[in-house]
Formats: C-alpha cells, sequence, structure tokens
C-alpha cells in the first residue's frame, strides 16, 4: 500500500530512492485489514426509544435483487433470509426518478410539489441556464481594492429544498437520530445526533468533481472529454506542476488557486515521489495513495485558506530509456472532513471525529459521488482503474458503518440509524453494457475479462459485474443484522431500480423539429458529432441560436419540458432581444394536452417501433403542495432502453431524436425513466403490510416507529404491521 509522509522535498531526491522503494507492494486497492482493537463491542441494552435502523442501497432493483439471489445463493444468504422472512417488495419512487428527488421525496414525506426538487438541474428564469436543483445561490458583490484585489460581500448558498426532514421531526420530540450520507442534505441539516451529508455535496474544486490527469503526453487532450489534463514536462526525471483548488473569490476574475506539485521518478525501481505542497509520498504504477491533505490560500499569511483532500493514482511512469509517458491521476480536491470550509455533518466537528485515524477511519470522501463516474465518463480511467477506486469507497463506507454501529450502539437510548451506500447505482451507471450483450456500447471481449480480484469470486468476468455488485452488499447486511439484534426493526431500501439505456434522446431536437422550439434563421441543429465544424447550440439566451418570439416550449433537466409561458419566463436584460415568455396562460392546457399526446405517441423505428415515452406527466396531475408552479409543465417518463441525453438534459440541440448510446462518456444504465419502469426495493425483518408503497410511506412508518402522526403536506401511511 502506498505511504504518506510529512517529510520535506529535500528528503527524498529522485536518485536515492531505490532504497525507500524496496519492498513496496503494488497499489492494487484491496480491503483495508481492521486494526484487532477496532471491532466494535456491542452491549444489548434497553433503551428509551426503539431501535429502528434503515440500510439505503442506492439503484437496488427488486426484481435484479431476486435475481442475483436466485443465481448465486451462496452468495446472497443474508437477502435469502430477508426475502424469506417477509419478502422482497416493490417501492414507488418518484416522478421523475432521479435521485435528489426521490431521497427528498423519502427526507420529507412530500412528493416535489412539496418539496420543490424535480431533477438535478433546474433552469433559470431568464437565461434558460441549467442550475443546481438542491441549493440556491444567492449574487455575491465586491468591493473593489488596490491591485487585483477585491473584498467579496453577500452571497450565500442554502438549501432549495422545503418541507421539514423527518430526522428534524423526531428531534422535535426528543428522538435521537444518526443520518449518515443522506443525499440530498446538503447544506446539512442537524438531528438530535449527527447527520451527514451525501449525494449533491460539491467539492472545493468543481460542482459534481472534476479529476485532473497529469501527462507528458500532448495527443490525451484529445482523447478525453469533459476532464482537466494538464500536459507536464519532464526534466532530468522531475516533473513540476500545480495541483489546483477553488476560485479565489479575493483576486480579480476569480482565478484558480493552487499548490505545487513536484513528482520525483526513480525509472529502475519504477517509482515516483509526489510531493504535495512539502508532503511526500510514494507510488508505483498501479497504485492508489491515501489521500493528502492540501490548503489553498485566499489571502497572504494565511489569512484566509481553505483545507482540502486529494488521492493520487499512478497510471504509468518512462522507463529507464526515456521510453512511455507519464501519467498521473489526482482526484477532485474534496472538502476535508477534518476542517471543513462548509459543513459537511451536524455537529460540525462530528465530520472531524470520523476523520481521525485514531478515532474514527481516516480522511473519507465527502464529495456527493464518491466513485468517480465522470472519470471514466471521460475516460481518464480505464474500467479497472474506475472499479479499484470505487472498492476504496466501499471499504472506506463499510468502515464508517462499523464506526456509525458502534456509536449507534453505545447510546442507551436507542433511536434510528439511517445509513446510505452509493456503489450499486453509480457503478450500475457505468458498468451496465458489460452485462447486458444487446446494449450499443458492449463490448464482448471486456466483458470477458476477468474480475475475480475485484470481485473476489473465483471464475467471475465483467458480464456479471451487476450480480456481483449485489453480492458485495450481502456481507454489508449481515453484519448489520448481526450488530442491532433482531429486538431492532430493519428496514432495506432503495430510491429507485435501473433499467438499460440503450438510445439517447434529444427532447430539444424533438420540440425543434416538431414545430415547439423554433431557431432563428442564421442557427442550425448542431452537425452530426464528429463532423468537420460542428459547434454547440444551445437554447439558452447567452448562446442566441433560439428566437424566443416564436418558441413555445424547450427542455432543461433529464425529464423536464417547460412552455415558454407568459408571465413566468423572463426577458434576459443582458441581451438584445426580448426572451419573455409568449404562450398565454390560458392556451397553455390546450398545448400542454396537445405535447402529451404526441410525445406519448412517439415511436423508435429502428428499435422495433418502440413506443419512446410511456408516460408524459402534467405536473398539475401529480403532483400536489405549495411549489407545484415551479415544477417543469411536463415531467417526460421514458420507456426502458430511453434517457435524455446528456447533452440534451444541459440545454444543448444535438443533430438526433434519437440515437444509440454507443459511447464511453454517459450513462450506460439508467432510471431516469418512468417511474412503474424503475421501482425500488423495500425489506424489513416486520412484516410488510399488503398494497403498494412509496417513498413517502417510509417517511411515515419511521415517525410512527415513534408514535409521531405525519406532519402537515406528507402523503404516505404506514408501511409495517404492528407487532
Amino acid at each position: 500500500m502506498s505511504r504518506v509522509a510529512t517529510q520535506s522535498r529535500e528528503a527524498v531526491p529522485y536518485i536515492a530512492l531505490a532504497t525507500l522503494f524496496a519492498g513496496i507492494l503494488v497499489g492494487v486497492p484491496r480491503r483495508v485489514p481492521r486494526p484487532a482493537n477496532a471491532e466494535p463491542v456491542f452491549v444489548a441494552q434497553a433503551t428509551e426509544y426503539p431501535r429502528v435502523v434503515v440500510l439505503g442501497i442506492d439503484g437496488l432493483d427488486p426484481e435484479l435483487l431476486q435475481e442475483t439471489i436466485d443465481k448465486f445463493p451462496e452468495r446472497m444468504t443474508h437477502f435469502a433470509r430477508l426475502a424469506r422472512e417477509h419478502g422482497i417488495h416493490a417501492l414507488g419512487t418518484s416522478t421523475p426518478p432521479q435521485s435528489p428527488v426521490a431521497w427528498s421525496n423519502f427526507i420529507t414525506g412530500r412528493d416535489p410539489g412539496g418539496h420543490g426538487i424535480y431533477d438535478f438541474l433546474h433552469r433559470d428564469l431568464a437565461t434558460r441556464v441549467a442550475i443546481p436543483s438542491t441549493t440556491v445561490s444567492e449574487h455575491a458583490g465586491a468591493y473593489e481594492l488596490f491591485g487585483d484585489w477585491k473584498l467579496p460581500h453577500g452571497g450565500d448558498s442554502r438549501s432549495n429544498r422545503s418541507g421539514e426532514a423527518f430526522w428534524t421531526t423526531l428531534a422535535k420530540h426528543g428522538v435521537p437520530a444518526d443520518i449518515w450520507r443522506m443525499p440530498a442534505n446538503f447544506p446539512v441539516e442537524p438531528a438530535q445526533g449527527w447527520s451527514f451529508s451525501g449525494m449533491m455535496t460539491p467539492a472545493i474544486d468543481s460542482a459534481y468533481g472534476k479529476c485532473t490527469i497529469y501527462t507528458t503526453n500532448p495527443s490525451l487532450i484529445a482523447a478525453v472529454g469533459d476532464a482537466r489534463v494538464e500536459v507536464v514536462q519532464c526534466y532530468s526525471n522531475v516533473i513540476e506542476t500545480i495541483l489546483k483548488g477553488p476560485a479565489n473569490i479575493f483576486k480579480q476574475g476569480d482565478p484558480a488557486t493552487d499548490v505545487a506539485l513536484r513528482a520525483w521518478i526513480d525509472p529502475v525501481a519504477r517509482a515516483v515521489a509526489l510531493d504535495v505542497a512539502g508532503r511526500v509520498l510514494v507510488l508505483e504504477p498501479g497504485e492508489w495513495s491515501e489521500f493528502v491533505p492540501v490548503t489553498f490560500s485566499l489571502l497572504p499569511m494565511g489569512m484566509q485558506d481553505i483545507g482540502g483532500i486529494v488521492r493520487f493514482y499512478l497510471r504509468s511512469i518512462p522507463d529507464a530509456q526515456g521510453q512511455g509517458d507519464f501519467e498521473l491521476y489526482a482526484s477532485p480536491v474534496n472538502i476535508d472532513p477534518s476542517a471543513p470550509i462548509a459543513p459537511v455533518s451536524e455537529p460540525a466537528d462530528a465530520s472531524a471525529l470520523v476523520a481521525d485515524p485514531r478515532k474514527g477511519i481516516g480522511p473519507f470522501y465527502t464529495q456527493g459521488m464518491p466513485e468517480d463516474v465522470n472519470a471514466l465518463k471521460a475516460s481518464v480511467v480505464t474500467v479497472r482503474e474506475f472499479m479499484q477506486q470505487a472498492e476504496l469507497v466501499q471499504d472506506e463506507g463499510e468502515r464508517m458503518l462499523d464506526f456509525a454501529l458502534e456509536r449507534y450502539m453505545q447510546k442507551r437510548e436507542g433511536g434510528l440509524l439511517f445509513f446510505y451506500f452509493s456503489g450499486v447505482d453509480l457503478c450500475g451507471h457505468m458498468m451496465w453494457r458489460h452485462s447486458d450483450e444487446r446494449h450499443p456500447h458492449h463490448d464482448p471481449q471486456l466483458a470477458a475479462e476477468d474480475s475475480s480480484w475485484w470481485s473476489h469470486r473465483a471464475g467471475s468476468t465483467w458480464k456479471d459485474v451487476i450480480y456481483d455488485l449485489y453480492m458485495e452488499m450481502d456481507p454489508v447486511l449481515g453484519r448489520l443484522r448481526e450488530k442491532v439484534g433482531e429486538d431492532a426493526t430493519l428496514i432495506v431500501m432503495s430510491d429507485h431500480g435501473f433499467a438499460p439505456y440503450r438510445r439517447r434522446v434529444s427532447l430539444n431536437t424533438w420540440l425543434l423539429e416538431n414545430g415547439y422550439l423554433v431557431l432563428k434563421p442564421e442557427a442550425r441543429k448542431e452537425l452530426p458529432e464528429g463532423s468537420p465544424g460542428r459547434e454547440d447550440v444551445f437554447i439558452t439566451t447567452t448562446a442566441g441560436h433560439v428566437d424566443w418570439s416564436k418558441t413555445r416550449a424547450y427542455g432543461v433537466g433529464f425529464n423536464g419540458l417547460y412552455l415558454n409561458l407568459k408571465g413566468r419566463e423572463q426577458d434576459d436584460p443582458q441581451t438584445a432581444a426580448d426572451e419573455s415568455g409568449i404562450v398565454d396562460p390560458a392556451a397553455a392546457p390546450a398545448l400542454l394536452d396537445e405535447l402529451k399526446l404526441k410525445l406519448e405517441a412517439w415511436r423508435d423505428a429502428q428499435n422495433g417501433d418502440k413506443q419512446v415515452v410511456l408516460r408524459a406527466d402534467l405536473a398539475t396531475a401529480v403532483f400536489s403542495g405549495e411549489r407545484v408552479s415551479e415544477a417543469p409543465d411536463i415531467l417526460v417518463g421514458y420507456n426502458t432502453d430511453y434517457d435524455n441525453s446528456d447533452e440534451a438534459s444541459m440545454g444543448r440541440i444535438p443533430h438526433y431524436q434519437l440515437a444509440d448510446n454507443n459511447r464511453g462518456g454517459t450513462f450506460n444504465g439508467s432510471h431516469l425513466m418512468a417511474p412503474e419502469v424503475v421501482k425500488g426495493t423495500l425489506m424489513s425483518n416486520r412484516k410488510v403490510s399488503a398494497g403498494d408503497h412509496r417513498l413517502e410511506d417510509l417517511t411515515v412508518e419511521v415517525l410512527g416507529q415513534y408514535g409521531i402522526p405525519p406532519s402537515s403536506g406528507m402523503n404516505g401511511r404506514a408501511v409495517l404491521e404492528k407487532h
């Protein structure tokens, strides 16, 4: 494993590294052995409040779960036992079935009309630019100072979700709760206990996390997608470069901060010493580092510093003859849980206690999607490297669960424990094609590649990777159930299921070619991918491609269709044209009915004349609550095989209406479809009541376990039978 030290850079010149490298193991990620004294000791205690444990496994599909149990019973003993006791139940997901929407349903017990989260992406009413859905950022100003300095003022970020979190309701009734890595919990909402953020937590250098690849090969720039590529020069086996951090809001233009990064290459010992701002670590090709703390200074003399943590992966180095390239991956710079610039837990110091290697588990991923799907989408890591990194995340999650269980079981008052795992979802998005021979991006040779080093199952290949992801969770369930005992109520749940994503959809291109979205006379939709001179075409007002005086509808987000509604869509004051909405509210119902009818009649001639859109739901028909007016006017529920493409969801107008999903830089399994296509999973060690159940029902059930009635606006009902 890698070794992280705090020596000065002068202490390890590259010419003396051979002795330091002796005995270092190749850094293929593997389970981190737990110290003998780290095994938690649980003591059965009578509690003031009943123990209720909720294990949230993002993306766990009930049909795939049953398939995995049937195919690999010896590896799914704990899920099989729970299934025998009280069954595997489909759990109704949100409309649309996107993670921030679904988890917000569970958090609040309300649908999006009540909590206001409708998609990963919302839109700016004036510019039609895609904006984050779960937070609202206020405009910040600045006072001009001397030179290139400025003094920022104002500006803040707050949660866009409304509706009371269930753990807030529990706290009001004195019920303790520990909430671990809850998605859509940033900024963090406190509990009577510990509360940690999860999905949608930003990295400090990028919203969703953007890695950096350092290379001596300039051609790599053209070979990768949306990732930072830093081309470096190697002189006398030394590379000098920088690691970029957050924007410096005290400087004009908000330039990125950085720290020095130096690499000493020893081609004989086949290893590198990395000096990251004075901290030195040693890596061999194929090895992942531990997390390294970094500090970015915004003002002189440490008056405003931001701490982060970063993890490295050394892919390759030149040989003794200078042949070959240097390639080094640096993860997105995560918020340092030991000294977070923005709290990732409540109380704020809880994250530091967990990150303390003497008392907790050591530094951990804080970015909302810890499995670096963006690195694989950008082709800066291979499938094998991505799954190595995902294994690090899984191991971290299991160690964190052990820590959480120890804390929870030693609390005499009892109460609730929620714990979340992301791997089934995020790895499923990127690895689905290997299990799906019908997928346009399926590679039989890659699917047949040995994966036993990752799965720890002899004979496994990437073709079985989805099953193996489920099998990876079985010992987690067994360990959790053993530690909390049978007196505790256990609920296993997921926010949605999964389905193949074989065909890309461009909703905006469909709207364009059906006359609902109109381009200016000089503008055209995008040329086919790879065409000479092809440029991105956006619906945004700043791009200037769309004639908003004639456009009646447009798409932003993965499932959202909006009318260009008079009195709601606004003019962009930064442009000469008037982009105000044109659709008269009185005419809107008829236009929506027309769009719904045409969307649901859309067929794909290249896929057996299959229906593309199963449901085009009107927001006013499927949502209730005070924020329905903010929703997309239509929620487009795609059929199995289909999903609005990344580019279309960001407001682009690609060449195609429908195209094969045969690119590496996108998800290949998905759940952004009609809710009935991707139902979630519900299991329990208590009997589940008859009938269909939804995410909002689980919220009511959790409160009901403590005798608390549903809050105003909740629309769920109890799930478990009384015992």
